[in-house]
């Protein structure tokens, strides 16, 4: 990732592409990731969709500032299994207000199957409303 995330990078979490309003991850699945069933385990899945939801609203057009946003709500329907290759997870910013802003997210597989599909809605902390962000600590 671009800026600090530790546990998006533990999870190995990349961003391929990200702008004002939407944002694309990619996560290469590991054997660590699976569950008892040897499928991606399903918080894998709801991670990735609040991360990209969450991206897509935070992009910063000052480089050496920072938005930031908390969830305050996340609904994630599974539609799929995948066990290895690499995910990518999709997240558009649909609609936002003066501090929120609303998501739709999706997952799809090496073949393109969507895996899993959502919505989110973040609330920008104080500064993260305009593009410029805040300064990083």
């Amino acid at each position: 990732m671009t800026q600090r995330d530790d546990f998006h990078s533990l999870l190995g979490v990349t961003i391929l592409d990200w702008r004002d309003g939407y944002a694309r991850i990619a996560l290469d699945i590991t054997p660590r990731l699976l569950n008892r069933s040897d499928i991606l385990h399903g918080g894998v899945l709801l991670s990735l969709l609040d991360e990209v939801g969450a991206l897509c609203g935070v992009w910063c057009s000052v480089k050496v500032n920072r938005r930031y946003a908390v969830t305050v709500d996340l609904a994630g329907h599974f539609t799929g299994q995948a066990r290895a290759g690499r995910i990518i997870a999709v997240g558009e910013r649909v609609s936002n207000g003066r501090s929120l802003f609303f998501a739709r997210s999706e997952v799809r597989d090496a073949t393109e199957q969507l895996i899993s599909y959502g919505t989110s809605t973040h609330k920008w902390r104080r500064g993260s409303e305009v593009l410029e962000g805040v300064p990083v600590p």
